[in-house]
């Protein structure tokens, strides 16, 4: 349970480092309301594959996190 709990966290850290990094972008400067702000949430999952094969390239790293 608490393996979880910690895999649940880190992807709420992964997800909100590549919503910061999409959203610093210049072409998203004003195009969002204080409505569309307030809705943004790091807790989206649809990129996790639970029951399937993880194609893992550890050659590679997230920029964010470099």
């Amino acid at each position: 349970m608490l393996s979880l709990h910690l895999l649940q966290n880190c992807m709420v850290y992964v997800n909100t480092l590549m919503i910061q990094k999409v959203l610093a972008r210049p072409e998203w400067k004003g195009r969002l309301t204080a409505g569309d702000l307030h809705a943004l949430t790091p807790l989206f999952w649809t990129q996790v594959n639970p029951y399937g094969r993880f194609d893992l390239d550890m050659r590679t790293r997230i920029t964010a996190l470099a």
